[in-house]
């Protein structure tokens, strides 16, 4: 099978073309680079530097695509709403033009941000519309298009960009130069932290499966922990460490946590709490 998977010289897209090699699988990436990096490449893969948009000059028999590639966090989504959008929504429906014009199925990367307030960040509203996209074409163009939500991942070749990067890619950052792990408002926030691993293997069940979901696969472990909780995780490990409260910021919700069963009852997915272990072996 020959597979696309933009935004695959970053984290998730690394790790799912890894995957897809290993079984077999002809792999292409196409890459902005603006947060993925060379050192992601894998032997025996295309990569193509390139803007989301410039989908549309792809060529090639393609026979699915994984859609990863996006402005993935919410903080910088302040800065560049604009930006922030184009990528989101409007990369996504050249990826959802793109595919319906060469027939090649789709897997889209939304977010859980979907279960609160959009408007709460440019980055919850624009993964969100970027999954009214893919619904559009699958209901008026017939396109072979399934979304899968992701939580909040972590795990091998995180970013410790303290931009770009998740809590504990930052954390870890923060750690190796020294400085005290910052914790936005009380802590007492939750999230349900879903190994890379297991997000690649449920990417994987739903590209195979013949079952349509009308909304979307979530993705997430079913447990979560407060930040407080993930700090003293941290502390276990390095002992010498330290905290301190930064005041809270936009668009940071109370609490992540996938509720919805389908993907355990109908793909047969079977996340893994791998949070404390994966810490304790940093």
């Amino acid at each position: 099978m020959k597979i696309l998977v933009t935004g695959g010289a970053g984290f998730i897209g690394s790790n799912l073309i890894k995957k897809l090699v290993s079984n077999g699988h002809k792999v292409v990436s196409l890459d902005d680079y603006s947060t993925g990096t060379k050192g992601n490449h894998i032997d025996g893969v295309k990569y193509i530097q390139g803007d989301i948009e410039t989908i549309e000059y792809l060529a090639g028999d393609y026979d699915l695509c994984f859609h990863i590639a996006a402005q993935s966090r919410v903080q910088p989504s302040f800065d560049d709403p604009t930006e922030t959008f184009r990528v989101n929504v409007n990369g996504t429906r050249a990826v959802c033009d793109w595919a319906r014009n060469n027939n090649v199925k789709v897997i889209y990367a939304g977010s859980s941000s979907k279960h609160h307030d959009p408007s709460d960040s440019p980055y919850a509203m624009y993964k969100y519309l970027g999954e009214e996209v893919c619904k559009l074409y699958r209901k008026s163009y017939n396109l072979d298009v399934q979304i899968a939500r992701f939580y909040n991942v972590y795990g091998d070749g995180e970013s410790l960009d303290e931009t770009y990067g998740n809590v504990i890619g930052i954390w870890r950052k923060k750690i190796l130069t020294g400085q005290k792990l910052p914790i936005v408002g009380d802590g007492e926030q939750r999230r349900d932290f879903t190994h890379v691993d297991d997000i690649v293997d449920g990417l994987i069940r739903i590209s195979k499966t013949d079952k349509i979901h009308e909304d979307a696969w979530e993705l997430g472990s079913g447990v979560n922990y407060s930040v407080n909780e993930l700090f003293s995780f941290f502390k276990e490990k390095y002992p010498n460490i330290d905290s301190t409260y930064i005041p809270d910021q936009k668009g940071n919700y109370r609490e992540t946590l996938n509720i919805n069963p389908d993907a355990f009852r109908y793909l047969d997915w079977q996340p893994q709490d791998r949070l404390k272990d994966y810490i304790q072996s940093l």
